[in-house]
């Protein structure tokens, strides 16, 4: 059975190449989605001021296995103790926290921040001097060479850093070169004891240098002893982790984006595969049946088809392994550029991803033979003699329990998502499966639905097309199969790219029009030199003609609840401003008490977490810090800002850079300009602030929302390219089958162009036909997203997205079959016939 097969794919090459480019590109994708789901599940980063140190220790930065979005600092006093641990030689206690350069009073800009340090972590990058000394004394400092030369500064000199909010002159003693192949951030080097003062007391990792001899596992085994739960150690790539606070809170991201769009991509490898290799099938019907004549069994047969396609699946996915490789590169590289993940994170592609992506493939491709072989494998020897016939026989009970399942499973989603899914990160897990999973079993009732709208469409055919349209109406009513063939790709298509963009454009109206409403402010002041000291709010309120002033800070946190912690977005904001800066109604108690321990929430919150006014709401802030604030207001409701209200003093500490990094201004009724004009100098007397007007906010928050649009987007695109690529498959490969026809209806006197307008009123037929199933099948993610989003049924966003979705599906109905008809049609039609 195997020598058949490998002779049938020998001189059939071309009938299976549609096969092979659906298997080879769905076996790259399902490989790149694998590379890209074992680095979301590993999350390793190579150190980068740290790479001289083989272990490091840090805070943990998860908290009940959710990643903590802050950087989870460590007490001083365990330096001591990983000092003493077994085969220890050393034990360098490591800071790091914002410390900008000016230059005639403003930030040295440049492609990264700078930040300082304690001049002990100079040698793990390693940093030695190039010119001066080490730090001796509080107010010396020593600068990277890059920082020193940009600045103007040399040892001896004076230079002007901005830490802790506040410009403040050191004296530069040496200059430092950085060795190795690594480009940590810019470095400002302080003494150790003032470093540690600078960055609050607390430290954020303590790089360990084994002794001589020693085990890198063996000491790392001993430290984990030592420090016990206090603290997390790190080896091999993982130790960059310390250096990157928050990157683990991408991880889960990285995950479902890999796993959902994955299992979407086999989904739609199954059916294309099972598509292109049933309409090869369909088009070897009398080969089948002149098997069967000669006395090969329905088994003898399924074993070749399944040969076949072993063969075919073997060989596009060996080939498709480097190509998957680069697959899972690019979509890495479009979450790096747009900031999902860190630069800095490792992209892994091992062995595993590359196995189960083949295994995958060929999986989905032998589940897809079984279901297109089967009623090959029983074709009849008569058939032989009545293929037209056999070729419209498409109904079986599989079909049908299969086209159910997936469309009450596609249904399912879409009522799951407008009624039991709540607005937050995984409303799209549950809506864009909906649109996915409605396509195929549309597509596999298709050839039934085909013939019913094609009955529906022959009269205003008839009426515009003339000759040209009764011989495609004829053709849609005798081959209603190989039309269907055409249409269900393209449905698939038009049905995930308009379902996919909508949902995308829908959630960036609602996300910003939600956060601009919220903001009353008129004003923010913006840092970029690590936040504001203080004392700076306090300037701005004594500004003339100021309404109201409010500190700004943002950040992620959990609140404690018996069936298990739950994510929540908080923010940090001034007592005396909050009122008149946000929109926040309160139905109980006052956001005026909003000064140390306390919180405020909507009351929908409140209800949910069972609290109220004056109970204690148990919380862990974003660096993994246990709360107890008291609850001190409920405010209405907001579902698309759903977050909790902390005084900003208490949250910023628990911040990356311990400072806000916003200052929302309200000015008086009619003193909009004037209050302008002072901000703007105030602005301009702080180094590093930038004044703009509140939508800013929204505009940033935006940013925020865009930073998987990118991704989404790529990966979206290459499930629509893969589609389209079946599409022309599709139709090209029924095209070349149909050359015999085309010349016989030449030679009983149709002219070229009355067949060429054959197929441009079929192009037709299936382009409506398509575009109607697949806005239907749109509509089950669309729909519900919208619901929930916005309360509409509609989507937000240009109807030119849909008219571009359906344009260019138009350009490939029209264009993958008129052209090689064309060029086949150059041939004398005696000839077209005596080749088939």
């Amino acid at each position: 059975m195997w020598r058949l097969a490998l002779r049938t794919l020998k001189f059939r090459r071309t009938s299976f190449v549609a096969t092979f480019l659906a298997m080879f590109l769905g076996a790259a994708i399902v490989i790149g989605c694998g590379g890209l789901m074992e680095t979301g599940i590993r999350m390793a980063a190579d150190p980068q001021r740290l790479q001289g140190a083989p272990v490091v220790v840090t805070g943990e930065q998860t908290y009940s296995g959710t990643a903590l979005t802050e950087r989870h600092r460590i007490d001083p006093a365990l330096v001591g103790t990983v000092a003493a641990a077994d085969g220890v030689r050393a034990a360098v206690p490591d800071v790091s926290f914002p410390a900008t350069v000016l230059k005639d009073g403003e930030p040295l800009t440049g492609k990264s921040a700078s930040y300082g340090h304690g001049w002990a972590g100079a040698r793990l990058t390693p940093y030695t001097l190039a010119a001066g000394g080490s730090p001796a004394a509080g107010g010396e400092v020593v600068l990277d060479s890059e920082l020193a030369r940009r600045a103007g500064a040399r040892p001896g000199s004076t230079v002007d850093i901005v830490v802790q909010g506040t410009d403040r002159r050191f004296r530069v003693a040496g200059i430092a070169e950085q060795h190795g192949d690594h480009n940590p951030d810019a470095a400002v080097f302080f003494t150790d004891d003032e470093a540690r003062t600078l960055a609050g007391g607390r430290i954020d990792s303590v790089a360990v240098l084994p002794a001589a001899g020693r085990s890198v596992a063996a000491v790392a085994d001993a430290v984990r002893s030592a420090v016990g739960d206090r603290a997390e150690v790190l080896t091999g790539e993982r130790r960059g982790l310390a250096e990157l606070p928050g990157t683990l809170a991408s991880k889960r991201t990285v995950v479902i984006l890999a796993a959902v769009f994955g299992s979407s991509v086999v989904l739609i490898v199954m059916f294309g595969v099972a598509s292109t290799l049933g309409l090869s099938l369909q088009q070897r019907a009398r080969e089948m049946a002149l098997l069967r004549a000669v006395g090969s069994t329905p088994e003898q047969l399924r074993r070749m088809i399944l040969s076949e396609t072993a063969v075919l699946s073997v060989a596009s996915v060996l080939l498709a392994l480097l190509p998957g490789w680069a697959v899972g590169r690019l979509l890495f590289a479009v979450l790096t550029s747009s900031g999902v993940v860190s630069k800095e994170i490792v992209y892994h592609a091992g062995r595993l991803p590359m196995a189960v992506g083949a295994v995958v493939t060929v999986l989905a491709a032998a589940g897809a033979t079984r279901f297109a072989g089967r009623k090959a494998a029983r074709t009849e020897p008569v058939a032989a003699l009545a293929e037209a016939t056999a070729a419209n026989d498409w109904f079986s009970r599989t079909r049908l329990l299969l086209a159910l399942f997936f469309l009450v499973n596609g249904i399912g989603l879409a009522v799951a998502t407008a009624t039991v899914m709540e607005d937050g990160p995984t409303l799209a897990s549950t809506a864009g499966p909906a649109s996915v999973l409605f396509c195929i079993g549309l597509a596999l009732l298709a050839p039934g639905i085909t013939k019913a709208m094609v009955v529906l469409l022959k009269l205003p055919v008839r009426a515009l097309s003339g000759l040209s349209g009764r011989l495609a109406l004829r053709n849609a009513a005798t081959a209603n199969v190989r039309m269907a063939g055409a249409v269900a790709p393209i449905v698939l298509l038009i049905g995930i790219a308009t379902g996919t963009l909508y949902m995308q454009s829908t959630e960036d109206h609602v996300s910003r029009t939600s956060y601009d409403r919220n903001i009353l402010a008129d004003y923010v002041l913006d840092s970029t030199t690590g936040g504001f000291a203080p004392g700076v709010a306090g300037q701005v309120r004594a500004t003339p003609g100021v309404a109201a002033v409010s500190e700004f800070v943002t950040s992620r946190g959990f609140v404690d609840r018996p069936g298990g912690p739950a994510e929540v977005d908080l923010r940090g904001v001034s007592a005396d401003g909050v009122r008149r800066s946000l929109d926040l109604p309160t139905v109980a108690g006052s956001l005026t008490g909003l000064r140390g321990d306390t919180v405020a929430l909507s009351d929908k919150k409140a209800r949910e977490y069972g609290v109220q006014v004056g109970d204690r709401l148990p919380m862990h802030l974003g660096d993994g810090t246990a709360v107890r604030p008291t609850v001190v207001a409920l405010y209405t409701d907001n579902p698309k800002q759903q977050y909790l209200t902390l005084p900003a003093a208490a949250l910023a500490p628990h911040t990356g850079d311990g400072l806000p990094h916003q200052i929302l201004v309200r000015a008086a009724a009619g003193n909009g300009p004037e209050v302008h004009r002072r901000l703007a100098a105030l602005a301009a007397e702080t180094p590093g602030t930038e004044l703009d007007d509140s939508s800013s906010l929204a505009g940033r928050n935006n940013q925020i929302q865009q930073i998987l649009v990118s991704a989404n987007y790529t990966i979206v695109a290459m499930i629509v390219g893969y589609a389209a690529i079946t599409v022309v498959n599709t139709l090209v490969a029924v095209t070349r089958k149909r050359r015999a026809e085309f010349g016989l209806q030449r030679l009983t006197g149709a002219t070229r162009a009355q067949v060429i307008g054959m197929l441009t009123v079929e192009g037709v037929l299936i382009a409506v036909i398509a575009t109607v199933l697949g806005t239907i099948a749109s509509a089950t993610t669309i729909v519900p997203y919208s619901l929930v989003k916005s309360g509409s049924y509609l989507p937000s966003g240009s109807v030119g997205t849909y008219l571009a979705i359906v344009g260019g599906s138009l350009a490939l109905v029209f264009g993958a079959p008129l052209l090689p008809s064309w060029r086949g049609m150059r041939s004398p039609a005696v000839d077209t016939v005596k080749a088939a």
